[in-house]
């Protein structure tokens, strides 16, 4: 198996509120740490009712505080939110207080809804979009070593290098990191149709750097593992209620597991077949049946690293699930 990592929504469940998902978050971060996994991530949203991991970087901060070794970053942060030093003071912060342990992936989203965006002070005009390669320019720039006479730094972040990663679900992001030389992580966890077509992009255009001289691709998996195929089809129906409810604009506490087969009462055809395409890159099952999943997932992809989503209402059952992931060979 490939190096594996977490990524964390901090997600809110039906009957329970942000401050447990928060602890939730903390409490699966250290046992991610005590089984192996290399990295865990939190990914930037906002006004979602079903996850609390808005202020990433403070999140990032709890998890590298609670944690001693593993590292811990964003997965991603929504650059154009932001202005970039804002984000390399934060990082550079993060990377001075947790040496050696901090990521920063970057994505071009919104994360949210465009109401929201302009409560960010996000600028929506089109001709903003074309200034991500700039801004992951000057980011990189703050977190650079000094250059002479340069009039503006990032104090803490100057000199910290903390590795970028480009984040994405189409092929921009692809093309970009390549050109810069950097890791590329593909969210196929949601948006898997280019998966493979972004893979070939980022690798036959990759320009080697110095911290990378060879292209580094991670991707976005759901994995659902429990004891037997019955027990994770059933948690399984968690998320695939939330993603019903994305296909009809939709959004709220993740949903409480039910019978699977209760599942076809709930959408038609066209609904199922839109949930099934959006969860493609998925492994649900007993350890063998996951193991069996992944394996064909890694044969089409050759990842480098694959990221793991696990949307599961009951924390204990989401716990059991990262565990038996990590024991798998």
């Amino acid at each position: 198996m490939v190096p594996l990592s977490v990524l964390d929504l901090a997600p809110i469940v039906e009957g329970s509120d942000a401050a447990q998902a928060l602890r939730n978050t903390l409490d699966l971060a250290q046992h991610a740490e005590r089984w192996g996994y290399r990295r865990y991530w939190l990914a930037e949203h906002h006004n979602m009712d079903g996850v609390a991991c808005s202020a990433t970087a403070v999140l990032v901060g709890h998890v590298a505080g609670g944690t001693r070794s593993i590292r811990v970053g964003s997965g991603g942060v929504m650059l154009p939110n932001h202005a970039p030093l804002v984000v390399a003071e934060q990082f550079g912060t993060l990377a001075t207080l947790y040496p050696g342990r901090i990521d920063l992936g970057l994505g071009r989203a919104p994360g949210t809804d465009g109401l929201t965006a302009r409560a960010l002070r996000r600028h929506l005009a089109s001709e903003h979009e074309d200034a991500f390669p700039q801004d992951v320019l000057e980011l990189q720039a703050y977190l650079g070593d000094v250059q002479p006479r340069q009039p503006v730094r990032a104090i803490p972040g100057t000199g910290t290098h903390v590795p970028i990663w480009l984040l994405g679900s189409s092929l921009y992001s692809a093309q970009l990191a390549a050109y810069l030389g950097l890791p590329f992580a593909f969210a196929s966890h949601f948006a898997p149709d280019m998966l493979e077509q972004a893979l070939h992009v980022y690798r036959s255009n990759y320009r080697p750097s110095t911290d990378w001289p060879r292209p580094h691709a991670m991707v976005g998996v759901n994995v659902i593992a429990a004891d037997t195929d019955d027990e994770a089809a059933r948690l399984f129906t968690s998320l695939q209620q939330r993603f019903l409810g994305m296909q009809r604009g939709q959004r709220g506490p993740l949903p409480k597991p039910i019978d699977p087969g209760l599942m076809e009462t709930l959408w038609d055809p066209r609904e199922k077949a839109g949930v099934q395409r959006m969860l493609a890159a998925t492994a649900v099952g007993a350890p063998d049946t996951v193991a069996r999943q992944l394996a064909a997932i890694l044969d089409r992809t050759a990842a480098d690293e694959l990221i793991v989503a696990g949307a599961v209402h009951d924390h204990a059952a989401r716990l059991r699930s990262y565990e038996l992931l990590a024991t798998l060979p």
